[in-house]
């Protein structure tokens, strides 16, 4: 099983600045990505943060799996990462802070996300919520969602640029409880908040349709 990141010219990180961002989205990614670096009398060194890198896969081939054939795989596609043009979708970034087991997700909503006219719609919410909470939920290894239950408070705008933060409330066993908030990029306008449950898992089982 080869897993990325991998030392390939051809990978490509998604989650870096594009023509397409607007100010608000370029603000936030610079805000974050100044704490994943500190500067300190002897120099810089990494800070608590650390930016995750957008890949359009997490697996690049499985060995042993039944149930996706080698074509299949070579052409799967993460589904926030499977639109070609740029910030028409998931136009996203995601920072960790492993000490605080929080995620935060800096997310500008593209117009091909239409739900509402002019608005989100609600399952592309959700697909975001599910990607952050996930995210954070597998810093300490594999996991699966169990359960999302999401309160949809205020629409997104297309276009729009939102901040999703996560962090881990308790972890009981397998499950891992994770709490969440989509808000305005100043905090004042509350859009979703959310809870999600998250099975840990044994990748290897999956992979072979076990």
């Amino acid at each position: 099983m080869t897993l990325l990141p991998l030392p390939c010219s051809k990978i490509q990180d998604f989650s870096l600045p594009n023509s397409t961002w607007n100010s608000e989205m370029l603000q936030l990614y610079k805000h974050y990505n100044s704490l994943c670096e500190v500067e300190t009398e002897g120099g810089e060194k990494e800070g608590q943060w650390k930016k995750i890198p957008g890949y359009n896969r997490l697996l690049k081939y499985a060995t042993g799996g039944v149930y996706l054939s080698k074509i299949i795989q070579s052409k799967a596609r993460l589904f926030t990462r499977n639109i070609n043009e740029p910030g028409a979708g998931f136009e996203y970034v995601l920072f960790v802070n492993r000490e605080e087991q929080k995620c935060v997700g800096i997310w500008q909503c593209g117009h091909l996300l239409e739900g509402p006219p002019g608005h989100v719609h609600g399952g592309a919410i959700a697909t975001m919520i599910d990607t952050v909470t996930g995210c954070v939920a597998s810093l300490t290894g594999a996991v699966m969602t169990a359960n999302l239950n999401i309160n949809y408070r205020s629409p997104i705008q297309l276009g729009t640029t939102v901040v999703i933060e996560t962090v881990v409330e308790k972890i009981e066993g397998r499950k891992k409880f994770i709490l969440c908030k989509v808000t305005s990029p100043d905090g004042t306008k509350l859009h979703t908040d959310a809870t999600a449950l998250f099975l840990s898992i044994d990748i290897n089982k999956l992979l072979l349709g076990r």
